[in-house]
């Protein structure tokens, strides 16, 4: 008999009025259920997240802003508890491709025990210093999983499916902020979870489009290259397996 396959969209959103209600609803469009995960967010943003509770949406509200992290942890704690299998991280700024979303649910579908991130493909629009970030990610990403079997391309794209169990049982410990991301991805790695990867495509929206940006380049670059450091000397000291 087939496992049950039963993903829901996790989207974390922080201050974005302009672009979550688009956001969610092309996830709606395309069949599947949606979680929505308010951190914080200011007056401007409650008047479309109300709307959106209006057509049905679920809104979960984080009384004050942890940080895109803590935000995907309450989403994805949530899922498990109302019978989901497996989350599906959407960004609520736009820049992920929705159309690819039937790709990232099949791709899960066919391996309902893997990992399934994206590796994204930018065009123009991409910040120079998020390319240099990502690219420091990667190389320090592949040290820190060097040793384990599961290949990790792009440990920075939020737009990935998570085996829910394996990944809540993760979830205490990991960052809370933009280091969440290629933090429970290496966890996961460890823990021998498979990855399965999907090509996409990401985009960049100026501030005129409505794009809004919460990455600090100097005080996440700091947070995450600590993270970097911390991984690497739990595997390789042996300790990873006492957390």
């Amino acid at each position: 008999m087939a496992r049950q396959h039963r993903p829901v969209v996790v989207i974390p959103t922080y201050d974005n009025p302009t672009t979550i209600e688009a956001v969610a609803h092309g996830v709606r469009a395309r069949g599947l259920d949606v979680v929505v995960v308010d951190d914080g967010s200011g007056p401007a943003a409650q008047g479309a997240l109300a709307r959106l509770e209006a057509e049905g949406v679920r809104v979960l509200r984080r009384p004050a802003n942890g940080g895109k992290g803590a935000a995907v942890k309450t989403g994805l704690r949530w899922a498990l508890q109302a019978g989901y299998t497996h989350g599906l991280q959407v960004d609520a700024d736009g820049q992920h491709s929705l159309g690819d979303l039937p790709r990232l649910v099949a791709a899960s579908r066919d391996a309902p025990d893997a990992l399934v991130l994206s590796v994204p493909r930018y065009d123009e629009s991409a910040p120079r210093v998020r390319r240099v970030a990502r690219r420091l990610a990667i190389f320090w990403v592949r040290v820190a999983t060097l040793l384990d079997r599961g290949r990790v391309t792009d440990p920075m794209c939020g737009y990935r499916v998570y085996p829910l169990p394996a990944t809540v049982a993760l979830l205490d410990g990991s960052g809370d902020r933009m280091d969440f991301d290629p933090e429970i991805a290496v966890r996961l790695v460890w823990r021998g979870t498979p990855v399965v990867e999907v090509p996409t495509r990401v985009r960049y929206f100026t501030a005129e489009e409505g794009g809004v940006s919460h990455y600090r380049a100097l005080s996440d670059n700091v947070l995450v290259s600590v993270m970097y450091a911390r991984l690497c000397i739990l595997r390789y000291t042996g300790l990873w397996r006492l957390l």
